[in-house]
């Protein structure tokens, strides 16, 4: 069984329930998520071992936390607790023409202040396979950026293969480093990268008017480390009607797949790491980029079906889907 770690702050989430706005309810549903932890999730799901490294506080709130990875079949033995808070976000869910909206209040968490020296990466990485970050982490704070460039150099030291989803919140920047200072030299300690038209123009000179099986192969010519480059596409009909699609470029080959039409989306958070825990499946287990690529956008697709952060669905639930199955027939 392959072995995932992936390294990144967990909030709790309140949301009210259905589709009410906040000043509609007096209820908040709770759960808990994180864009890292969700695709650790994602692949405890798909029947990988999943580790996931963070901090919570030191109280029941941490202790919750911790439980909820734990009851979706993540590990969690290098999790560690400090001080402060947990991060917190409220999510109100959008229908129709009305967009889903999401609050931060993540400032000066308990993750943001983490020690980067108690973590030992050489030993967390022991049998590892693959690594996932994203560039939500090092924006956090100097101590997450530090801890991310630690576990990046220990990863290419003990040969783990590292993913990225490069996306990020420029709201977050707030330490005195900005995206173009901090992610370069994290990017090239990445072998796969999950990114989108904003990040590969921000982070190479390509521009708004190139296509994005260009932007793909410029970026890798700015980045040449990078093994695979991948990203979704969406095209927002509304809030409740989607079409994606994804592409792939592997240095040789550029992959497509079919488009994929979402409709009454239950819950959009989330979706894009369901991408990514689809793509670093596909490319663990499945015979070919195509396949894999496939698996991903279909992983992605049935996000949306799912509530919370994180996606639910086995690996034959995905299959299903990829083979054409869209039907959603129910299953006795």
């Amino acid at each position: 069984m392959k072995k995932v770690v992936t390294f990144g702050e967990v909030m709790m989430r309140l949301t009210p329930p259905g589709y009410a706005k906040i000043s509609q309810t007096e209820t908040l549903e709770l759960t808990f998520g994180g864009g890292e932890a969700n695709v650790a999730i994602s692949l405890a799901y798909f029947d990988l071992k999943a580790f996931h490294v963070t901090q919570f506080p030191d109280n029941t709130v941490g202790k919750a936390a911790t439980q909820f990875l734990r009851r979706h079949w993540v590990a969690t033995p290098y999790v560690t607790y400090g001080p402060m808070d947990l991060g917190i976000y409220f999510h109100e869910r959008g229908a129709v023409h009305r967009s889903s909206t999401v609050l931060y209040d993540r400032a000066n968490s308990s993750f943001a202040n983490l020690d980067p020296s108690v973590y030992n990466w050489e030993e967390i990485f022991e049998d590892a396979d693959w690594f996932h970050w994203t560039g939500i982490t090092p924006a956090i704070s100097e101590n997450t950026l530090a801890a991310t460039k630690q576990a990046l150099l220990a990863a290419k030291k003990m040969g783990v293969k590292v993913s990225c989803d490069l996306t990020y919140r420029d709201s977050l920047w707030k330490y005195g480093k900005t995206p173009q200072e901090a992610l370069p030299e994290l990017i090239e300690l990445t072998d796969v990268l999950m990114t989108g038209t904003r990040e590969m123009i921000l982070f190479s000179d390509g521009t708004e008017e190139m296509e994005q099986e260009d932007l793909m192969k410029n970026f890798q010519k700015t980045f040449p480390n990078l093994e695979i480059i991948a990203d979704k596409k969406r095209d927002s009909i509304n809030a409740s009607l989607n079409a994606l699609s994804g592409m792939m470029w592997d240095g040789q080959q550029i992959y497509q797949t079919k488009e994929l039409s979402v409709t009454h989306i239950v819950d959009r958070v989330g979706t894009g790491d369901a991408f990514c825990a689809g793509l670093i499946y596909g490319l663990l287990t499945k015979e070919g980029n195509q396949h894999a690529l496939d698996f991903a956008i279909a992983a992605c697709a049935l996000k949306h079906t799912i509530e919370g952060d994180a996606n639910m669905v086995s690996v034959a639930d995905v299959e299903k889907l990829v083979s054409g199955d869209s039907s959603g027939r129910i299953i006795r």
